[in-house]
């Protein structure tokens, strides 16, 4: 067994790493001409353009990997097979899935890896490549943001700003609305435009709406006005433009706890991205799990049923998946289900065809 194991890992990595070659090659090609004659017009060098393609490589390999483990696989299980030498070890009383067990265990070692590569290179390097590519092209991201609500202090002050500027740090058309103790209505204060200063807010044409004790309501006015606790950071209300793809999971867990204040909507849309950063860790170990159930299935044709099969299925796992993350987003499933559906939908989908598989 020792030496169908060997001669399996051997086959499969040869080919492995020319797939992914091919693959890393064909990403920085289809990224390069996307943005060439950007670059051009923007009068890059050439230096600089070799050095975009340098930092996009990590993510290249990352996104390589999944689909040269799976035509991996698919080939050389199908190569095995159309040259009988699947029938001759299926003969011997070994089954499908004991045979393809190291295939399936380089999976698991694929997504681990993954997973901590993109942690520690990936993520730095996609960042950078951004950033180097944004300067190239001209772009520069606006922080500013309309019609932003916000709930701070100890969940007892809403914000309601129709502008913030996120240049000067300032808010306009601000009302707030503040609750005492006991979560009742206390004060309403609106303000035509505040300015954040020495970590508060110095609010301007200011009027208070004070509710007494009596429940009579007390209107006053000040040209500025400043409290301790109205002392939100200017970075609450910008502009949610935040990649979770480059940020590091301790980054992303504080960023998500941030935009929690900003709405709902937001704060799903993040918790899903950190959620698939997870599952699409797993995309090796499926992709091999799927293919590897494959192996024994066709008796013509071998390699091209295998290869289209696999194909099909990795089409489906990720359009699955999509549509799942889609409405995730839109709240009509949970964050964790859109993430995490297909992976277990596909799970459980290789567990039958194994069962089914003929050895």
């Amino acid at each position: 067994m020792k030496v169908l194991n060997k001669m399996l890992l051997i086959s499969f990595l040869q080919t492995f790493i020319v797939s992914i070659i091919f693959f890393v090659f064909l990403l920085e090609l289809v990224d390069l001409f996307a943005n060439l004659w950007r670059y051009l017009n923007n009068d890059a060098s050439i230096f600089l353009i070799i050095k975009v393609a340098y930092l996009y490589l990590p993510k290249c390999i990352i996104y390589a990997v999944s689909p040269s483990l799976l035509f991996s696989v698919s080939y050389t299980l199908g190569s095995y097979y159309s040259n009988n030498e699947l029938i001759a070890i299926f003969g011997s009383g070994i089954s499908l899935v004991k045979f393809t067990l190291p295939l399936i265990l380089t999976g698991m070692l694929f997504s681990f890896g993954s997973f901590f590569f993109n942690e520690i290179v990936v993520i730095e390097s996609y960042k950078a490549k951004n950033d180097l590519s944004n300067i190239l092209l001209g772009y520069s991201p606006s922080f500013s943001n309309t019609n932003i609500t916000v709930v701070g202090g100890d969940n007892n002050i809403i914000y309601h700003a129709d502008y913030f500027n996120d240049n000067s740090q300032t808010l306009s058309g601000l009302i707030l609305i503040i609750l005492n103790d006991n979560g009742l209505f206390y004060q309403r204060i609106d303000s035509e435009w505040a300015e954040f200063k020495d970590g508060l807010w110095v609010m301007n044409r200011t009027r208070s709406f004070t509710m007494e004790e009596n429940l009579e309501i007390t209107e006053k006015y000040f040209p500025t006005l400043t409290m301790p606790k109205i002392n939100e950071p200017p970075s609450t209300f910008r502009k949610l433009v935040k990649d979770i793809n480059e940020l590091t999971r301790g980054a992303a867990k504080e960023w998500i706890l941030s935009i929690k204040k900003t709405g709902l909507q937001g704060y799903k849309d993040a918790l899903v991205d950190y959620y698939e950063r997870y599952s699409f860790a797993l995309t090796p170990f499926i992709v091999i799990f799927i293919s590897s159930s494959l192996g024994g299935r066709f008796k013509k044709n071998i390699l091209l049923m295998s290869l289209l099969t696999s194909l099909g299925l990795s089409v489906l796992y990720y359009v699955l998946k999509m549509i799942l993350i889609l409405l995730a987003k839109q709240g009509y499933i949970q964050p964790v289900t859109g993430a995490w559906g297909a992976f277990f939908i596909f799970t459980l989908s290789g567990i039958l065809l194994y069962k089914q598989a003929r050895t």
